[in-house]
């Protein structure tokens, strides 16, 4: 297995919901409404920043409060990191658009 996928397969890492122009919580929920989200690793060598297809049936929103930027988004994706599929696994605040996640190696 590759060395990045595997350390950011252990434990939990800082995250950081990754948004363009803006970085606020109503650019997350159209991320989000597209059903596909940018995750940044900030722990790694200049960061690592993953695109994720969004898996709704594993994701949850139900504690979320996007127009008064409060509560947590829990955000499930699959995607290939370095040939190797794996699943993103993020927690992120809406206040703060932080968070930690984790990546889970799938079988191919």
């Amino acid at each position: 297995m590759n060395e990045l996928v595997q350390r950011l397969s252990e434990g939990e890492h800082p995250v950081e919901a990754s948004l363009r122009p803006e970085k606020t919580a109503i650019a997350l929920k159209e991320s989000i409404d597209r059903g596909y989200v940018h995750i940044k690793f900030t722990n790694t060598k200049g960061g690592t920043d993953l695109g994720l297809k969004l898996d709704p049936e594993a994701s949850n929103f139900n504690d979320a409060d996007f127009e008064h930027q409060k509560g947590k988004v829990h955000l499930v994706g699959d995607l290939i990191l370095n040939y190797t599929k794996v699943r993103c696994i993020a927690d992120i605040d809406l206040v703060t658009l932080n968070g930690k996640g984790h990546l889970e190696p799938l079988e191919a």
